[in-house]
């Protein structure tokens, strides 16, 4: 969960791989002419002659053999029959120099002869599985697509691209790109809107490292797809550009040694031409870096411009030119394994967020003491001993403990009894109420307006400061009417085409429900004061008055919550922790509706990117699968979150069940994976391994991926040697 709260070459892996279905020959290999000498002394044409050679005197001795003995190979089969075997293999060696087994028979039962490659063969067995596997999960019927998989010598311009999905005039997926023959060097990347009034923050508290920018290519690879759901434009996301992983990770000790200042990770990957990103700064040392001081020291450098505690109160000084600041607390437990990459990656949350932006975020970890008889409350020595034991050196700093005896103690009220409770946890664990130990570091730190809530099994490819940034900004000029409809429905662009349309669509369903609009906190029986109740105020802004344009109503106010998943209804919607639910004194069906209905007013579904890793048509199948809940929403009967739909989330680049995020990442970081594309179809840790250094080197390849930004959850796992 995150939330913001308030308070001409083709491809290696398109050219070998018998399961695509294309076979396309290199430019190189194209000649007018071949005399017969030559044709047999070059050894890419003699593996090719062997080959159809070999095939063919096995088909000619299939077809004797079964004139001879009068039997007819794969003849025609009763109904309920099986699917004749293949009779006949042969051992080849392909164009590429790999050993392939080819197999002679009736495959299909149509009484034909076929000859295929072994992995190609289907047996009755296999199909039965497969149909199986269909009508369970439907969305297994689109095809995969590759445009995710071209890398550096693929990218083209924004203006010459044509993405592989969505698209109307081509059936995905498409053949391979031309490639260029080099590879374009990336760029100093600044998504940062600063004035002279920020001050240059560095990384040593001698300040002679100043923070170091992240780099990225002009352009993207030719037929990367566009997001099936979500919208960089919409958001204010730049689509233009694109990060490989050394542009994006190399300044914070990629792809270079322990003994130059890095973290030995990245050296068993492809790395042509990533020195460019460390030509002006060279390779950072980061063994003596404390992310704590540099904040803290960032911060009292550009103090002038944030709004600060008045001392008198206790509180953040009321609304003034000053900007508020911002707190990105990332949830951790004690036992966590910190590897290398995962380093790298909160080194580039903290860098890009809070020291680039001249301290307008501030990164912490709030950890959970698993050990409940710890005594995190009694002395500052067992609280260290604590740290040290779970947390990198350089992250010490910015860590924060809790416990549930400790969350029993700040929140001893007697709840009552729950609904149902499906994971049979305490109500002040993590997994019920992990908003408890957020909201309590909320009360101990009243320098910040607003709270990012962040995972540590969350990746972002590309700048950490333009994601947050732009989804605040685009957040502040939602009005509110209608809000609450427009943040339960994914944005489909290819479905619901410009957001006005789609905002046109939430209205006319809203209507057509019959249901009353939400507009603010509802007022229902047993219902606590909240506290501009209790002060006789309104929770609504100036603009949201009685005379006052209702298109207008809360556009420029912050979102007090702001989420990365819709806001859904959970009545009979199927979730799992839909009626988890305490402290109310009827069952369901009263109680469960309340269970949408935050304190706060105005809250907020960003609509980010998010990528599918198959060509869904029609487009209209998309919303089928994901607004297919009460009155074409994520809400109620339907709703994508129902135990028994979340499966079409394992194709999508965020979700905790998706399969499809961890296959990006690590073929983005540059390690082979079983990516399940190719004939027929399959999930993540199926079909044939791709990707890799060997594949990325050859001559023939288009080089390492190269991603537009995009938020991927969940990395459980990042080198090969950590998979479980």
């Amino acid at each position: 969960m995150a939330a913001r709260n308030s308070n001409s070459r083709v491809p290696i892996g398109r050219k070998i791989d018998p399961l695509l279905p294309y076979s396309i020959i290199s430019e190189k290999t194209k000649k007018p002419r071949l005399r017969m000498r030559s044709l047999l002394g070059h050894c890419h044409y003699r593996r090719v002659i062997t080959w159809l050679l070999a095939v063919g005197f096995l088909i000619t001795l299939v077809v004797i053999k079964s004139r001879n003995s009068g039997y007819n190979v794969g003849g025609y089969l009763g109904k309920g029959s099986k699917t004749q075997a293949p009779i006949a293999t042969a051992t080849v060696v392909n164009s590429n120099g790999e050993t392939v087994v080819m197999l002679t028979g009736d495959m299909d039962g149509d009484g034909k002869l076929e000859t295929v490659p072994e992995d190609e063969y289907v047996t009755d067995d296999e199909k039965k599985e497969a149909l199986e596997q269909l009508q369970k999960m439907p969305w297994l019927k689109f095809p995969h697509l590759d445009g995710y998989f071209h890398g550096l010598r693929t990218i083209v311009s924004k203006v010459n691209l044509q993405p592989e999905y969505p698209n109307t005039t081509d059936q995905a997926p498409l053949p391979s790109p031309a490639m260029s023959d080099h590879v374009p060097k990336p760029q100093r990347y600044n998504p940062y809107n600063h004035g002279s009034e920020v001050k240059t923050c560095y990384l040593d508290a001698k300040k002679t490292v100043p923070a170091p920018d992240l780099y990225a290519y002009n352009g993207v690879p030719q037929h990367m797809p566009d997001p099936g759901i979500g919208s960089y434009k919409l958001l204010g996301i730049r689509d233009d550009i694109c990060f490989d992983r050394f542009g994006r990770y190399g300044p914070y000790g990629l792809g270079y040694s322990r003994a130059h200042g890095g973290l030995d990770t990245g050296l068993d990957t492809e790395s042509v031409g990533s020195e460019t990103v460390w030509a002006e700064t060279g390779k950072i040392d980061y063994t003596e870096v404390n992310w704590a001081e540099a904040q803290d020291s960032c911060y009292q450098s550009n103090k002038h411009r944030f709004a600060e505690v008045d001392p008198a109160t206790g509180e953040l000084q009321a609304p003034t030119e000053k900007m508020g600041r911002i707190a990105v607390v990332i949830r951790t437990y004690t036992g966590f394994k910190w590897t290398e990459l995962a380093v790298l990656n909160f080194r580039a949350l903290i860098n890009e967020l809070s020291l680039k932006s001249g301290g307008e975020y501030q990164v912490h970890f709030l950890m959970q003491v698993r050990n409940i008889d710890e005594p995190i409350w009694s002395d500052k020595w067992t609280v260290q001993r604590i740290i040290n034991d779970n947390v990198p050196a350089e992250f010490r700093g910015l860590v924060s403990l809790w416990s549930e005896p400790q969350m029993r103690l700040m929140y001893p009220g007697r709840f009552g009894e729950t609904i149902e409770n499906p994971s049979g946890a305490d109500i002040h664990g993590i997994y019920r109420s992990a908003h408890f130990p957020l909201q309590v570091f909320a009360l101990q730190h009243p320098e910040y307006e607003h709270f990012w809530n962040w995972e540590m099994d969350m990746r972002y490819l590309g700048s950490y400061y333009e994601f947050f940034d732009r989804l605040g900004k685009w957040a502040a000029k939602q009005p509110r009417t209608l809000l609450w409809e427009r943040s339960a429905r994914y944005y489909i662009p290819a479905y619901h085409g410009s957001w006005e349309n789609f905002t046109d669509a939430v209205q006319k369903d809203t209507v057509a429900s019959g249901r009353a609009p939400i507009f603010g906190p509802l007022s229902f029986d047993g219902k606590a004061q909240l506290r501009h109740d209790e002060w006789g105020q309104t929770m609504m802004p100036a603009s949201c008055g009685v005379d006052a344009d209702r298109s207008k109503c809360g556009v420029g106010e912050e979102a007090d919550i702001i989420t990365l998943n819709p806001l859904f209804d959970t009545e009979q919607s199927g979730w799992v922790f839909a009626d988890d639910a305490t402290g109310y004194k009827t069952p369901p069906p009263v109680a469960a509706p309340l269970s949408r209905l935050p304190v706060l007013a105005d809250g907020v579904f960003a609509p980010h990117p998010v990528f599918l890793d198959r060509a869904w048509y029609p487009f209209s199948e998309i919303d089928a699968a994901f607004n297919a809940g009460r009155d074409h929403s994520t809400s109620g009967p339907g709703s994508p979150f129902d135990q028994l739909n979340e499966h079409n989330h394992k194709g999508t680049s965020w979700y905790f069940n998706s399969e499809f995020a961890g296959l990006l990442w690590r073929r983005w970081l540059g390690y082979a994976q079983m990516d399940g594309r190719g004939k027929g179809g399959g999930r993540a840790e199926q079909g044939h391994e791709r990707g890799g250094k060997t594949e990325e080197l050859d001559t023939t390849s288009s080089g390492r991926l190269c991603m537009r930004g995009v938020l991927v959850h969940p990395i459980k796992f990042e080198h090969p040697s950590e998979k479980p």
